[in-house]
């Protein structure tokens, strides 16, 4: 199977068996869009993220009271999450009961509840919160805030992991975290409101990207780089046919924590370059490293296997960053410090092996990038 080989059955809805009392299952989107009047530039995002069904009923549950206080339930809820990076960065969120949801557990998969609509073809909704419910609401975990949106998606280029997320493995809940990128390269069309500001979201300038993450926790650390804004340093180009993927960090298979590890694809018009520890044969291999200053956030990513050799260089200004904020299903919120963006930039290398040595295929620039970074307090278990 090809790194980019297309799956829809791996968006589908994965809590079952024991996921369906202790696991996340959420489907993420990004992109760009244009202010309807002035033509600013802006990114956006919007997840759909579920957690805990059988636990719910009619009332979200929530692992953090009132008082902002963690007192050990398990949350039980359909989150809308959605906002913006950049200047007034904001994350909102709605939460539904489950008795208000409406799951189509088959493929193609939809969340439905009241007007909010996730489907492999079309995102729809609205999420409005008040100043003073934030503040009055701290389990909400959200900003105050108002965003309506309406896109129809088009899922251009995957990120296939292999067996890694096949249904044997995923039957036995082997991962702590499985992955699935079915829009490494995606198409969005429609628009956005973000605060009563009218944003336009055109396929040729959003450099979309959609994928999604189920699992019983999440990782730590947590690493994700991906832009379709690339750039060929060696014909001057902009790669229409191409997009970059990383993601991971240290999977966990039962109570057992791997050495740090990252997947990663660069798709180079057409031709997958796949970096994916998974696939033994391959001899892949990954060193990275990634870093805070007082105004950035930093990774260094190369990998290799027996045929090619990729070295990835990004930045972010934390600026241009938010803190996303997530409870996992035991109801703990470990990641404190998750820094969100959708401004990276940043360089990628190509090598192909030639004999002995290494021979550039080109130097990317990359732009628009999604990208994140966040460790567990030293103090919190893993």
């Amino acid at each position: 199977m090809s790194a980019t080989t297309h799956d829809i059955s791996r968006d589908r809805f994965m809590l079952e068996g024991g996921l369906a009392h202790m696991g996340y299952d959420w489907w993420w989107h990004s992109f760009t869009a244009h202010h309807a009047e002035t033509g600013e530039e802006r990114p956006f995002f919007i997840e759909f993220f579920t957690v805990n069904p059988e636990l719910g009923g009619a009332e979200p549950l929530f692992g953090m009271g009132p008082d902002g206080a963690r007192d050990g339930r398990r949350p039980s809820y359909l989150m809308v999450k959605c906002g913006t990076w950049g200047h007034d960065a904001k994350q909102l969120h709605r939460f539904f009961a489950w008795d208000d949801v409406t799951v189509d557990s088959g493929v193609p998969f939809s969340v439905r509840a009241d007007d909010c609509l996730a489907c492999e073809t079309r995102l729809e909704g609205s999420v409005d919160v008040s100043a003073e419910d934030a503040a009055a609401h701290p389990e909400w975990m959200s900003d105050a805030g108002s965003m309506s949106f309406s896109l129809r998606v088009d899922k251009l280029i995957a990120f296939n992991v292999g067996y890694g997320a096949s249904d044997p493995v995923r039957a036995t809940e082997a991962f702590q975290m499985f992955w699935h990128a079915e829009g490494v390269k995606c198409a969005y069309e429609g628009e956005v409101v973000l605060d009563g500001e009218r944003y336009l979201v055109d396929p040729e300038t959003c450099y979309g990207y959609a994928d999604k993450n189920w699992g019983s926790d999440f990782t730590t650390p947590w690493v994700w780089l991906a832009s379709s804004d690339l750039t060929s340093r060696s014909s001057g180009r902009r790669l229409n046919e191409s997009a970059l993927e990383i993601g991971g960090g240290r999977p966990k298979v039962g109570p057992v924590a791997l050495d740090r590890k990252l997947l990663g694809e660069l798709v180079l018009e057409g031709t997958p370059y796949e970096f994916n520890f998974s696939k033994l044969w391959t001899g892949s291999r990954t060193q990275f490293s990634c870093h805070e200053t007082d105004t950035q956030v930093i990774w260094h990513v190369e990998q290799e296997t027996v045929h090619a050799r990729m070295i990835t260089d990004v930045v972010c200004d934390k600026a241009d960053m938010l803190l996303i904020r997530y409870e996992a299903p035991d109801g703990q919120a470990r990641h404190t410090r998750l820094w969100n963006g959708g401004n990276g930039r940043g360089t990628v290398q190509l090598f192909e092996r030639a004999g002995l040595d290494w021979k550039l295929v080109d130097i990317l620039d990359a732009a628009h990038m999604g990208c994140e970074y966040g460790e567990y307090d030293a103090t919190e278990p893993y």
